[in-house]
């Protein structure tokens, strides 16, 4: 049977996220497992007190790093065939690196000590936390710096264009289009500040983290400090204390702020898309493109109702991950392990929402008739300056007088001005009120 794509992901959007397979693909696992695999090797080698593995040459640490470096479909092939026999992921690579390493003859000796004391989660967090942390900086805050920029540029563009505020739905004290935008860009910078700070964790400590068989083989050696070395040399942050498993509260922490950065963004979505509706922005236009497949006038704002739907998907995805991965029954229950395999699904679809917005900004163009005339349609809006210079001058009830003469009302600019004519206040104050009207 031939197989058909499940996901969207997989099939439609393929192409837009595409760079994420080098990552959360389950061959990228397998990759990142064998080279966990391999270094912790290299590191039993270079424990003195473990005298029974030699210290691995800088030739043989080469042909060790090829095999990383070469991985390829073959090499999952090879891996797939041990599983189907162990139906262990994880057992499985072992018994492939034993015969990877049958073609270093200096290693044979040491085939033995490939998964040494370890247990899989061992290797599976440490593997997820080095795949996370290249998507991240390869991938993931690039895209996510280019958004900021793009917001930023967009700031500084309309810093002036002023256009008429809503607030509960209603015409509001107008405000700037640029001003706009830079909540945004600052809401989201604060975000990416926490993301670059971030760090996933690792834990390597045996069966239940208390290095048991590593201590009954070899009860010399600080196996604590060694682990700690290890899992920094990976760039992760060593855990202390653990279970069989890494607690997870490095992907709960990473999730959250993922689904902080959605929100965000999800907000700007449908605040660009009602701009659009309001028209404050029109659309360009793209040769050949169709809006409605019976309404030829349509130019619809896809790009924006695209990346809020998906947003909302990796949200859903994130806030699972949050509250499921770091509750875990005694010293490990295996449900973790089938949820873990989605973070590129969950990725995904924040990258697809990414992309949608990039190609959305693009078409926005400034209406700037559209902007005017919806601003001297509602004059009204500027009762909140009037009844705060009355104010400042000592004019008794201001804002009682400016609701009587407003609330609810069709105020024009002439009643505006004969109200500001008639009331008494300095002189300069007067002026910049009626150069307003």
């Amino acid at each position: 049977m031939t197989f058909l794509p499940l996901s969207p992901l997989d099939g439609r959007y393929k192409r837009k996220v595409a760079v994420l397979g080098e990552f959360f693909s389950e061959e990228a696992l397998m990759q990142a497992r064998v080279e966990v695999e391999i270094l912790y090797f290299i590191a039993l080698g270079d424990e003195k007190k473990v005298k029974e593995v030699r210290r691995v040459t800088n030739a043989d640490r080469a042909k060790l790093m090829r095999i990383v470096e070469k991985f390829g479909p073959k090499d999952v092939t090879m891996i797939r065939q041990f599983e189907r026999r162990t139906n262990h992921d994880v057992k499985a690579v072992e018994y492939y690196l034993k015969k990877k390493f049958q073609s270093i003859p200096s290693l044979r000796k040491s085939l033995s000590f490939i998964h040494f004391g370890l247990t899989s989660e061992d290797v599976n967090n440490l593997a997820y936390g080095i795949l996370i942390m290249r998507a991240l900086k390869d991938v993931l805050r690039p895209e996510l710096r280019t958004i900021l920029s793009d917001l930023g540029s967009m700031g500084r563009r309309w810093r002036k264009t002023e256009i008429l505020s809503l607030t509960h739905g209603q015409p509001a004290t107008p405000t700037t289009l640029g001003k706009e935008f830079m909540v945004f860009h600052e809401r989201m910078n604060r975000q990416l500040s926490d993301l670059y700070d971030f760090k996933m964790c690792g834990k390597l400590g045996g069966a239940v983290g208390n290095f048991s068989a590593h201590r009954a083989a070899y009860p010399k050696v600080n196996w604590e400090a060694f682990s700690r070395k290890f899992v920094r040399s990976l760039g992760l942050n060593p855990l202390r204390y653990t279970t069989q498993i890494n607690p997870h509260d490095d992907l709960a922490e990473l999730s959250h702020l993922f689904v902080r950065l959605n929100t965000i963004l999800l907000g700007l979505s449908r605040d660009v898309w009602t701009y659009i509706s309001r028209g404050v922005f029109k659309q360009k236009r793209v040769m050949g493109e169709v809006g409605s497949s019976t309404m030829p006038h349509k130019v619809n704002p896809i790009d924006f109702e695209n990346a809020e739907g998906n947003l909302g998907i990796s949200s859903a995805l994130f806030n699972h991950f949050a509250e499921k991965l770091p509750v875990s029954r005694l010293q490990r229950d295996l449900s973790d392990s089938t949820v873990q395999r989605n973070f590129g699904v969950s990725f995904g679809h924040h990258l697809l929402a990414l992309k949608s917005l990039k190609k959305g900004f693009g078409k926005l163009q400034l209406d700037q008739k559209k902007i005017k005339d919806e601003l001297d349609a509602h004059p009204e809006v500027l009762a909140e300056a009037i009844q705060t210079v009355m104010r400042k001058n000592g004019v008794s009830d201001a804002y009682e007088k400016m609701k009587k003469l407003t609330r609810g009302e069709a105020v024009t600019r002439e009643v505006l001005r004969e109200f500001v004519e008639g009331v008494e206040m300095r002189r300069e104050d007067k002026g910049r009120l009626l150069g307003m009207l």
